[in-house]
């Protein structure tokens, strides 16, 4: 059996970041992250219900979310800039779908404040997690599905030594369609 993470105690570092786990007192924070990045992030996410724009919505995924990471089923944190002054949750990185057992892989996701885009941020944040899953977690494999024309994500991920496995037809539903995505993986040869 998994043991349950410690969310008091968890917090990763990435040069210029801060890395937290969702908790109540960055919900404000969260929300305001969503409202100023609606337009921009629309076109690479799965659509949300008007309601997920509120402060009761972004507590109650919070909530959610700290259960899975308690039970090892998700990895996810808000980057924040590495700086006292500064408040601003500026993105997120996150391993989903967790599973053990033999297969010890998840699928990763990330994203960055438009305002706080071509700094390196989601590279060191996507590498900071790395890090923590595959040596602290053991996990073995992650993966990335990326839709082709999004070059930008690409370029966060292959410089990491993720490799492209192949094409995956319809493979989700973004902004209201079934988009082709790119299969990228890295596994933890360590455990190999």
């Amino acid at each position: 059996m998994v043991s349950p993470l410690d969310l008091n105690q968890l917090q990763l570092r990435a040069p210029g970041l801060q890395l937290h786990p969702p908790s109540q007192a960055l919900a404000e924070a969260i929300l305001a992250y969503h409202l100023r990045n609606q337009a921009f992030l629309a076109p690479w996410s799965p659509r949300v219900r008007p309601a997920f724009f509120t402060l009761t919505a972004q507590a109650e995924k919070i909530q959610s979310e700290r259960r899975q990471m308690q039970a090892r089923r998700l990895l996810k944190f808000w980057l924040m800039p590495d700086n006292p002054a500064e408040t601003d949750v500026i993105g997120h990185v996150a391993l989903s779908n967790i599973v053990w057992g033999g297969f010890r892989s998840g699928y990763l996701g990330y994203s960055v404040d438009q305002a706080h885009l071509r700094r390196g941020h989601a590279r060191a944040a996507v590498a900071a997690l790395v890090d923590y899953a595959f040596g602290h977690l053991k996990l073995h494999r992650m993966e990335a599905n990326i839709m082709p024309r999004n070059q930008a994500s690409i370029k966060v991920v292959t410089p990491l030594g993720f490799e492209y496995e192949g094409l995956s037809p319809k493979y989700l539903r973004i902004n209201g369609q079934w988009e082709d995505h790119a299969h990228y993986v890295l596994r933890n040869r360590a455990l190999e």
